[in-house]
């Protein structure tokens, strides 16, 4: 549920997106009926059991996979170690370029695959690890052998790590007026607009997530105390290059869900706590 509401906080599809996106949908004939152009942000929700070329794309005649129809949009990939390894691994690349390549004997094509991963998964394989009222019924090593069906490179790639914990009836029953997806869209967008303002100067990119390692340097700049918070838990979690520079686009991002022109150690605190996976014991 959580997954499908992803596209509505998103800003709407430029009208270059747009066309990116109708181009991919409609080689892979996938457009809607009596539809001329792609409107919405894809979201593609795969099950578990695809294979490694419906995933990224290919065949005798290359068609586009599951996640370039993603394409400026949302893959949504549930019950994620329940996925093949393999095909889960073909997916670190394209993550990286945001692009997809297909080589045959007489042709090699490019898909564009610019998507917003989102996945879902059992903290355990019984469901009830950390649990606040239930006890985990697993064998001893089975939380971990569970997790590490994940590979670490692939979860490196992954921004945020939130735990979703079990909410009381109280909370599901009670007349609260809750936050609505059109406000948080909002704030999106007016982050968004400030993106695209410091990346006026750089060609094809508009959001933090596409800043190349030199541009980090320039824009992510953060104070020493910030710097020191940063270092403490580079050294506690054990964490990659990959993670640190992943760590300073979020707090980036943070800063600019909250207007601020700076980062500021919260915010870095904010992205650190992100990471749940990177540390042992990750689950309470």
């Amino acid at each position: 549920m959580l997954a499908k509401r992803l596209p509505t906080i998103l800003p709407p599809l430029s009208l270059q997106e747009a066309l990116e996106t109708t181009k991919i949908h409609s080689v892979a004939g996938k457009m809607p009926e009596n539809a001329t152009l792609v409107a919405k942000r894809p979201f593609r929700s795969p099950h578990h059991t695809i294979s490694d070329v419906a995933l990224v794309g290919g065949g005798g005649i290359p068609q586009p996979g599951e996640i370039s129809l993603a394409h400026n949009g949302v893959l949504f990939l549930d019950e994620l170690p329940e996925f093949k390894r393999t095909v889960l691994e073909v997916m670190r690349q394209p993550m990286e370029e945001r692009r997809v390549t297909i080589s045959r004997a007489k042709v090699a094509v490019d898909f564009p695959a610019s998507f917003m991963l989102m996945a879902s998964m059992n903290p355990c394989p019984c469901g009830f690890y950390n649990h606040p009222e239930r006890n985990c019924t697993c064998p001893p090593g089975a939380v971990q052998k569970y997790l590490n069906k994940i590979s670490g490179p692939l979860l490196d790639r992954i921004d945020l790590h939130v735990e979703v914990t079990p909410v009381a009836f109280s909370e599901l029953s009670a007349q609260k007026i809750q936050e609505d997806s059109s406000h948080i869209r909002d704030r999106v967008i007016l982050a968004r607009e400030l993106q695209e303002k410091r990346y006026s100067q750089h060609p094809g990119t508009y959001c933090n997530a596409q800043m190349s390692s030199k541009m980090l340097k320039e824009i992510c700049v953060i104070s020493p105390a910030g710097a020191s918070l940063l270092k403490a838990a580079m050294e506690k979690l054990n964490l990659s290059a990959r993670a640190y520079d992943r760590i300073l686009k979020v707090s980036r991002t943070v800063a600019d869900l909250a207007q601020s022109e700076n980062i500021l150690p919260e915010h870095l605190a904010e992205a650190i706590q992100y990471r749940s996976l990177d540390r042992e014991g990750w689950a309470g």
